[in-house]
Order: C-alpha cells, then sequence, then structure tokens
C-alpha cells in the first residue's frame, strides 16, 4: 500500500502483467521487423543489404522461437495453453493469436528458411557424417533433387513466400498491438493507432537488430563490414523511423486535442511515474537521439570509422528506445485505476517466475538459438568470407 496513490480498488492495487508481457511484444517486434529486412532482397531486390539476408531470417526464427516463452511463464497452467489449438475460440483476440504465430513460423520464416538454404542442406548432408549428418539428411525431407531447374523452382516458390511473408509479419505484430488497442477499458491503450504503432517500431527494432548483428559477427569473425550494406541499411531505418515517430507523433497529438476525462490522470501519470521511461528514455533517449544521429550520417559524409560507430550507437539506443516503449504500453497501461483517481506502482523483483533474471534469460535465449542456427546453416557463402578477408 506504500506504493498506492489516490483511490483503487483491491484488484488494482497489483499489477497483472509483468515485464514478461513486456518482452512478449518486444520480442515478436524482432521478428517482424528482422523478416522485412530480409524481404527488401528478395522481393524488392535491394543488392546491397544481401550481406544480411540469411541472417536476418536466422535471427527472425530464433527471436521467434522464445517469442510465447514470456506467455508460458506467466500462465498459471502453461500445460494447458495448446488446447487453444484444438478447442478454437473465435472471440478470444489472444487464442487466436496461436493460429497466426503458427502459420508464420511454420508456413512462412521456416519454410522460406528451408528453400534457400535447399543446396547446401543437401551437400553437407552427402559430405557430412556422424549425427550432424544425420541431421542435415532429416532437413533434406527425402528431397535431394538441386538442378538448376529445381533450384530455380526453389527460387520462384521461395519469392511467392516471402511475398506472402510481409504482411504475414504485419500482421503478427500488428496483431499484438490490436490486443492492446481493442481493450475499451483503458485510456492508455484504446487507440485505432495502436496496431499501426507497434508495426512501424517492429520494423525499426528489427533493423536495427539485424544491422548490430552483422556488425559483430563479422568483427568477431575478423572480417571486413561491408560498409556499403550498413549505409543501406541505415538509409531504410532512418526513412522508417521517420514514418514511425510520425505516426506516434499524431497518436500523441490526438489524444491532447481529444482531451477526454481521463487525458488528466495521463497527463499527470506522464509527468510523474512514467517520467522516466517516457518521456527521458523513449522520446528523448530512444527516438529523438537515434533519430538526429541517422539524419546527420544522412546529410555529412563521414569517413567509415565514425558512421560505423554512429550506427552502433543510432541502433543500440533504437532498442533500448523501443523497450521503453512496450514498458510504458504494458506497465504504464496498469498504473492508474479504472476511476482515474488513482495511482499504483509496480516493483520489478529479481529473483521470481517473473523477475528480472528470468527476463534477461529470454533476452539472451535468442542469442543462444542463433549461435547454434548459425553453426549449422551459416548465413555467410565462402566465396564473402575470402573477398572480405582482407582487414577492417
Amino acid at each position: 500500500m506504500n506504493g498506492v496513490e489516490g483511490f483503487m480498488y483491491p484488484n488494482e492495487i497489483g499489477l497483472q502483467w509483468s515485464i514478461l508481457i513486456v518482452l512478449y511484444p518486444y520480442i515478436t517486434g524482432l521478428v517482424a521487423g528482422a523478416f522485412i529486412l530480409a524481404s527488401l532482397v528478395r522481393v524488392f531486390r535491394v543488392e546491397a543489404v544481401r550481406p544480411t539476408y540469411r541472417l536476418a531470417l536466422l535471427t527472425a526464427l530464433s527471436f521467434l522461437l522464445v517469442a510465447p516463452l514470456p506467455l508460458q511463464l506467466h500462465l498459471g497452467h502453461p500445460l494447458r495453453s495448446p488446447e487453444m489449438y484444438f478447442t478454437p475460440h473465435s472471440s478470444s483476440a489472444m487464442a487466436m493469436f496461436g493460429y497466426v504465430y503458427l502459420w508464420y513460423l511454420m508456413a512462412v520464416l521456416v519454410f522460406e528458411i528451408w528453400l534457400d538454404y535447399r543446396a547446401e542442406i543437401v551437400q553437407k548432408a552427402q559430405s557430412t557424417k556422424g549425427l550432424l549428418g544425420l541431421l542435415y539428411k532429416v532437413m533434406t525431407l527425402g528431397n535431394f533433387n538441386i538442378s538448376h531447374e529445381a533450384l530455380e523452382l526453389d527460387e520462384k516458390i521461395g519469392w511467392v513466400v516471402t511475398l506472402i511473408g510481409i504482411p504475414s509479419a504485419f500482421i503478427l505484430h500488428g496483431y499484438v498491438g490490436f490486443i492492446f488497442g481493442s481493450i475499451k477499458a483503458n485510456p492508455w491503450w484504446n487507440s485505432p493507432l495502436m496496431p499501426v504503432v507497434f508495426i512501424f517500431s517492429a520494423m525499426v527494432s528489427g533493423i536495427s537488430a539485424v544491422m548490430l548483428l552483422y556488425m559483430a559477427t563479422t568483427k568477431i569473425r575478423g572480417l571486413k563490414i561491408d560498409v556499403a550494406c550498413v549505409d543501406t541499411i541505415a538509409m531504410y531505418l532512418f526513412y522508417t523511423f521517420i514514418i514511425d515517430f510520425a505516426i506516434e507523433s499524431l497518436d500523441l497529438i490526438h489524444r491532447i486535442y481529444e482531451a477526454d476525462e481521463s487525458f488528466r490522470s495521463l497527463n499527470f501519470m506522464v509527468h510523474t511515474k512514467l517520467y522516466i521511461p517516457h518521456i527521458v528514455i523513449q522520446i528523448m533517449l530512444g527516438t529523438l537521439t537515434p533519430l538526429i544521429i541517422l539524419a546527420t550520417t544522412q546529410l555529412v559524409k563521414f569517413n567509415e570509422t565514425i558512421r560505423k560507430r554512429l550506427y552502433v550507437i543510432a541502433g543500440s539506443l533504437i532498442l533500448i528506445g523501443v523497450f521503453a516503449m512496450r514498458w510504458n504500453v504494458v506497465i504504464g497501461g496498469q498504473l492508474f485505476s479504472k476511476s482515474l483517481l488513482g495511482y499504483t506502482t509496480y516493483k520489478l523483483a529479481l529473483i521470481t517466475k517473473e523477475g528480472l533474471l528470468v527476463a534477461i534469460a529470454l533476452t539472451l535465449l535468442p542469442l543462444v538459438f542463433l549461435y547454434v542456427m548459425v553453426r549449422i546453416l551459416p548465413p555467410w557463402p565462402e566465396k564473402q568470407n575470402n573477398a572480405l578477408a582482407s582487414g577492417d
């Protein structure tokens, strides 16, 4: 009760959704953004970002595998969750999301990766011994045909799958925004722009994550970073970020102009309990600062070393800012009472089922999956390795 101000009902004092529910939209956003970056190569033929194509696909898959885990840990009876597939409930937004997730995982992402890697998988299945060779044989699905005609067909099918995957990625993360935006009882969430805001912030965070991973993995391997590739990614990141910033600003202006009965309460909360995460971290540190950095790199011709450092700073700040946005939506939307007459606080525990250590572990787990996938299915061809091995 020490953290309660004003009038609140007993069921409003403790928050029902914790940091794990913050991670859920954050991780799914990284998935959608990474896939959109990959689609630039296959669908829109932006050859400059091809060095990140396969890495983006594997990054999307690794984060997608972890995406449902925060929800599973939050559930009181996680073993019951598969029932939503066998007993569909069309009026439940969360239940129907299970089908959206399964469609995107199996019918889009895994299928596209398999098509793109099929030739390498067959070659490794024929040349690798032991358990790893057996794994490659299983991954071929019994199809060892890698003739020119077969690979051309794979490319055509892959193009169609990617084309289908673009709206699927929008639906995947836009649906998460829809879940929040459709809650009429919460004025902080109830906005028709919420799905759109989630989509563009997802694109921004996913593109930033792949850019940082590409630069980090290339540096670790002792190879030269393709600066033209990073410049192109930064350019698309800047344009996408401008759209994201414009939509979020439009939502804010609409709320200020409408100024309904909840505005005074929400305005008070932004200037008190959410001042640091919303004003300082999300807007100033995670939005305005990287926007200025990216705009500067587009206008001023810095040398390669300075540009790469600025991209790392901007990408890192964007990831922090998008996480703050998710935090402010999920946690901030629960800090005020339904009567708009009281406020509570959220105390983040350290060692609990939904504590900070578990959240950190779930954030790092996709990187573990990505490391394993990269070892099995390298995202960079050997000829590229040899071409780039001339230094940084």
